[in-house]
């Protein structure tokens, strides 16, 4: 069913990033900056930290936008805001009040973890300066505290109480399969990895590493050097190379249609990132190999994204 007017112009005004036609929609109706929409109940301040634009973010918060308004999810401004990886959107909505330490899909999945999922350490940085920090493995090698790693695991491997905790939330959105986290310490060692990686927490490496962390395993949706070059992290990807990592090891990624039997130089392919693919090339990644799902080698990944520059490397 078509949305109401205005609250269809307010939408359209965001999806445009028309800070007038937003502000006359909102005037017509001052009550739509409220209001939930559609099945997952967004409201129009999610929508525009959706589209990185903080003027309409602004226009949405002095016209009385709750920036602690969740959806069915329990997702915030914020975290979408951590979802992007824009650190003045996240400080406009942390100085309006936006909480820190409201949790989406799943215990543990905070604003600052959203953003550590997707390695936007800057951001991540950002808001952990003002929410006091977890005592969790996979956050501590985020954000590369190596002596906070070096207290929540010995060693020999053991992890110290809660270095396992909190980890509920293993997806930003449904288009990620669904997984339950163990208590395994295999498990939250080696996924700590791959959180390391994509965040290019160098520092952390090599001490999860020497504790036991193994360096090809896919935990869950991507080996650490997937999420590395995924993330365009040439450091992590260096480091990881240096420590032992197969360079054309085979790895999932992202949700089921997206990558499956696939390698490292795939997704730095598609992403365009140039200087991950010049990284794995010189640590021997073979530019023939081709995925389980498409069929395609990593310069067919980077001619259906359009990245041109990232087809003229690999050819």
């Amino acid at each position: 069913m078509p949305l109401a007017e205005p609250l269809a112009s307010a939408i359209a005004a965001i999806e445009a990033h028309d800070v007038e036609g937003l502000a006359l929609a909102l005037t017509r109706a001052p009550d739509i900056v409220g209001r939930p929409v559609g099945d997952n109940e967004n409201h129009l301040l999610d929508m525009a930290a959706a589209t990185c634009d903080e003027r309409t973010v602004a226009l949405l918060l002095e016209r009385g936008a709750d920036p602690a308004a969740t959806n069915v999810h329990g997702w915030t401004a914020l975290h979408q805001a951590a979802y992007v990886g824009l650190p003045p959107l996240a400080r406009l909505l942390l100085d309006a009040g936006a909480p820190l330490d409201t949790a989406a899909r799943g215990d543990g999945g905070t604003p600052l973890v959203v953003a550590l999922f997707w390695g936007r350490r800057q951001t991540a940085e950002l808001l952990a300066e003002t929410e006091p920090l977890p005592r969790n493995l996979r956050v501590a090698a985020g954000l590369d505290r190596r002596e906070l790693v070096e207290e929540l695991v010995a060693p020999d491997g053991a992890l110290a109480p809660g270095a396992g905790a909190h980890r509920a939330f293993h997806r930003p959105h449904s288009g990620f399969p669904e997984w339950t986290p163990s208590d395994d310490p295999q498990e939250v060692l080696d996924e700590a990895l791959s959180w390391a990686a994509r965040n290019d927490a160098v520092a952390v490496l090599e001490v999860l590493v020497a504790r036991g962390a193994r360096l090809d395993t896919d935990v869950y949706r991507g080996t650490a050097l997937a999420w590395a070059a995924a993330c365009g992290r040439v450091a992590a990807i260096e480091r990881l190379v240096a420590l032992g990592a197969d360079v054309n090891a085979r790895t999932t990624f992202g949700g089921p249609d997206h990558g499956e039997v696939t390698t490292a130089l795939h997704l730095a392919a598609q992403s365009g990132h140039l200087d991950a693919i010049t990284a794995l090339l010189a640590a021997g990644a073979d530019r023939t190999l081709r995925d389980g799902l498409h069929d395609s080698t990593p310069a067919g990944w980077a001619d259906h994204e359009g990245q041109a520059a990232a087809v003229a490397a690999l050819n």
